[in-house]
């Protein structure tokens, strides 16, 4: 398991770009919200660790997992961003579900880094219980929230290189 191996918290300050003058769009599930709002507290506080200003920290709540792909959409067409960062998490249950959203949500950020110029970070925890998504929400195994926003940075320091 590659979470076990790499903390999601752990990384190399030096290697992260600055945030300075960035925008950047944050949609959070509020479905499993003491999961998401945890992943959404540690994704903010990197990125205001690195320099993105909180005013240019543009949160929105969708209802659950599915709809992160439209609102990383419409952040993107209409809140004038530099990057999108999802935050979700699916839990496996008893039927076919957790697949089907869990497939939907991947397929539209790949589509959505495709179509448009504003790179779109999948956050989304697609775990078997509560307590992995714990254990990767500020537990054991880090925050995902963190791991999110550094690589945010990271993609829109890349796109500022060939623009």
């Amino acid at each position: 398991m590659a979470t076990a191996l790499n903390n999601l918290s752990s990384y190399d300050p030096t290697a992260v770009p600055e945030g300075k003058g960035k925008r950047v769009g944050i949609v959070v599930s509020d479905w499993n919200s003491s999961v998401t709002h945890s992943l959404l507290d540690g994704a903010t506080e990197i990125l205001l660790k690195f320099g993105v200003s909180d005013e240019d920290i543009i949160i929105e709540h969708v209802p659950g997992s599915f709809e992160l792909t439209y609102g990383a959409k419409v952040m993107i067409e209409k809140a004038r961003v530099d990057s999108v960062i999802i935050l979700g998490c699916v839990i496996q249950g008893e039927t076919p579900h957790f697949t089907f959203v869990c497939d939907g949500v991947t397929e539209g950020i790949t589509q959505l880094n495709l179509n448009y110029d504003v790179p779109v970070i999948f956050g989304l925890l697609t775990t078997l219980t509560l307590q992995q998504a714990q254990d990767r929400a500020g537990g054991k195994h880090g925050n995902k929230g963190d791991e999110a926003a550094i690589t945010a940075l990271k993609m829109m320091d890349l796109q500022s290189r060939y623009k």
